[in-house]
C-alpha cells in the first residue's frame, strides 16, 4: 500500500511582506494594455479613482468603447509604459505582460499584470468602499478568489453607516486641530464603540452627533472667561 505521508519539502526562502499603500490617482495618466473584459474592469476601477486612463489594444470590447478613456487602436509599443504613472496589462499573453513589466522596471513605473504574478510590481486587492473608508484584501496574487470571498464577508460587517461615521470623525478631527490641539492626544476610544455605530446604522444620526459634540467639548481646553 502506498504511503499517505507526503515527501518532506525543502523550506522555501522567506518572502518579505507586501507594503500596503492607498494611492491618489486623480488626474494622473494611467495606461491599460489590453482590450477585453478584464481590461475593461481594470480601466473602470481607475476611472472611478479619477485617473486619466489610456487604453491600448488592437481591438476593444464594447465596454471599453463606451468608457471615457483615450483609445489607441494598436499594439503596445516598446517603452510606452514610461509615459505613465501606473500601468496595468490585461492581455492574457505572457510575452506582452513581461515586456510591459520590463519597460516599467526600466522607467520606474509600477506595473500590474492580470493573472501573471511574475510581471507585477504591485497587486490589486479586493476592495470594500464605504465613502472615504476603504478596506482592501490582498493575498499577494496567490488566490484572487479568496480575496473576493473575504471582501464579501467584510462587506456584511462594514455597512454604509461607516461612511457617515468617517465623515463624523473627520469633522471632529478638524475641530480639534483648528483649536490648536493634538488629535493624537484625544480620547477616541471613549467615543468610537459599537453603540455609536449602531446609532448611525439605525438612522439616529442626530443622536450620534449630540454624543460626538459632547465628547468634543471634553477634548478641547476650557474657554477662559474674563
Amino acid at each position: 500500500m502506498a504511503s499517505a505521508v507526503r515527501p518532506r519539502e525543502e523550506p522555501k526562502p522567506a518572502t518579505a511582506p507586501l507594503y500596503s499603500i492607498v494611492l491618489r490617482l486623480e488626474g494622473l495618466p494611467c495606461l491599460v494594455v489590453g482590450g477585453g473584459p478584464v481590461a475593461a474592469r481594470k480601466a473602470a476601477s481607475l476611472i472611478q479613482c479619477g485617473a486619466r486612463v489610456t487604453v491600448v489594444a488592437p481591438r476593444l470590447c464594447a465596454e471599453l468603447e463606451a468608457m471615457p478613456v483615450t483609445k489607441l487602436a494598436r499594439a503596445y509599443e516598446p517603452g510606452e509604459a514610461a509615459g505613465y504613472r501606473l500601468v496595468i496589462t490585461a492581455t492574457g499573453r505572457s510575452e506582452i505582460d513581461n515586456a510591459v513589466f520590463e519597460d516599467g522596471e526600466k522607467a520606474g513605473v509600477m506595473v500590474n499584470a492580470a493573472d501573471n504574478t511574475k510581471a507585477c510590481r504591485f497587486f490589486l486587492p479586493a476592495v470594500v468602499r464605504r465613502g472615504p473608508v476603504t478596506v482592501a484584501v490582498s493575498t499577494a496574487g496567490s488566490s484572487p478568489y479568496l480575496a473576493t470571498w473575504l471582501r464579501h464577508r467584510i462587506s456584511t460587517t462594514v455597512g454604509p453607516e461607516f461612511a457617515e461615521l468617517a465623515t463624523l470623525l473627520g469633522g471632529l478631527r478638524r475641530a480639534i486641530k483648528d483649536a490648536g490641539c493634538s488629535t493624537e492626544a484625544a480620547d477616541w476610544a471613549s467615543l468610537l464603540d459599537e453603540d455609536l455605530v449602531a446609532m448611525l446604522a439605525s438612522g439616529h444620526g442626530e443622536q450620534a452627533e449630540d454624543r460626538a459634540n459632547a465628547w468634543l467639548s471634553k477634548q478641547l481646553p476650557p474657554v477662559e472667561r474674563s
